[in-house]
């Protein structure tokens, strides 16, 4: 690991070689250190930035290996597996040189979370589960096309929804950084709780948004799936989960799921939201997260 950042959490972006990889993260706020992990895998990272969170929490934004500013695995789009994902940040941890701090996980970072929170409890003050779930795969799918039946019939006659449902039926042949960059503006609409009223707030967001093709498989082509379920009950750190009510891929079902498989967890419903929480109750987000790390606050290391 190559480290000349003499000050790893000041404001702004950093960027550092872990091992022979270069790492890009960004740094905003002040309070208790609090790692963010966006989802995908291969989502631009700005789409989780959280000013309201920032005004009690240093927040420390991950550009994941293989998307935006980060590098690639030689075997790209093949070998970012969760395990992959959890190394990268146990060497941001290391180069922070702090004690305990948060993790955050939105969506498939959410099993990035659950994986580093497995391996390596004595590095965390807590961990936040955003919008995730316990399992990938069949049954989780199965739950998704279930979620998306039940959009369509909340927006019945909308002229806009065969684009919404071509853009899903097409993310299973992506296999370019521009196909990916497409699907994430196209499919926005099904994310948010109610997208077609709050139009203007997201447009900006659906003309920012870049990805990158991550295939989804390891090194060896064999498919990086996901079940949890059977160990979830051994963490023993503080545990946050939160949702959105309408968020069609990682919803209500597998957050009461986390939140019933992890002792002591606390569950926070966000009642407007879909995917996009943080975007969407912005306020109430923040308090959730505010409500969480401050009780615990002893736990976790401020930057000096």
């Amino acid at each position: 690991m190559t480290n000349l950042d003499s000050n790893p959490l000041a404001t702004g972006t950093h960027t550092i070689e872990l091992n022979g990889i270069t790492q890009r993260y960004h740094v905003h706020g002040t309070g208790p250190v609090c790692v963010a992990h966006s989802g995908g895998p291969g989502v631009f990272w700005e789409y989780l930035r959280m000013p309201q969170a920032e005004e009690h929490l240093t927040m420390v934004y991950v550009e994941p290996i293989g998307t935006g500013g980060s590098g690639r695995l030689a075997s790209h789009p093949n070998g970012y597996t969760r395990d992959r994902y959890a190394e990268a940040l146990d060497g941001l941890l290391d180069h922070f040189g702090t004690g305990p701090v948060y993790l955050l996980g939105h969506s498939h970072g959410g099993f990035v979370v659950q994986r580093y929170a497995l391996k390596h409890p004595e590095r965390l003050a807590g961990i936040i589960l955003y919008d995730s779930a316990p399992l990938t795969g069949p049954e989780h799918g199965a739950e998704l096309m279930r979620n998306v039946e039940t959009f369509l019939a909340r927006n019945a006659g909308n002229p806009d929804l065969p684009e919404v449902l071509g853009t899903l039926k097409s993310i299973s042949a992506i296999s370019t950084d521009e196909g990916m960059t497409a699907a994430l503006a196209g499919i926005i609409p099904l994310y948010v709780a109610d997208y077609w009223n709050r139009q203007d707030e997201f447009v900006p967001l659906r003309a920012q948004v870049s990805g990158t093709y991550i295939s989804g498989v390891d090194e060896h082509g064999v498919p990086d799936l996901i079940d949890d379920r059977g160990v979830l009950g051994s963490i023993s750190l503080p545990t946050l989960v939160i949702v959105g009510r309408y968020d069609p891929i990682c919803g209500l079902r597998w957050a009461e799921e986390l939140h019933k498989l992890i002792p002591g967890s606390e569950l926070a419903i966000l009642e407007h939201s879909g995917h996009f929480g943080h975007l969407e109750e912005p306020e109430n987000f923040a308090r959730a997260l505010e409500r969480f790390t401050r009780s615990r606050s002893t736990a976790a290391t401020s930057p000096a």
